[in-house]
């Protein structure tokens, strides 16, 4: 049996939902101690660094 191509709108859904479920499990509020560390260098790690800097200078 032959491989069928896909249409042009079923390509397009099919690369949106790899690259929501790849949005989901980046923004996925991970616990402290849980064995799936989040990469230093993962952009949401620098988002809260820089957040966290900001929270404290308003505490100031």
């Amino acid at each position: 049996m032959g491989v069928t191509r896909l249409k042009r709108k079923d390509r397009r859904n099919k690369v949106v939902a790899k690259n929501e479920v790849q949005f989901l499990k980046l923004g996925r509020n991970l616990e402290i101690g849980s064995r799936s560390k989040m990469p230093a260098n993962s952009q949401i790690v620098k988002n809260n660094e820089v957040l966290a800097k900001l929270e404290a200078e308003i505490k100031k």
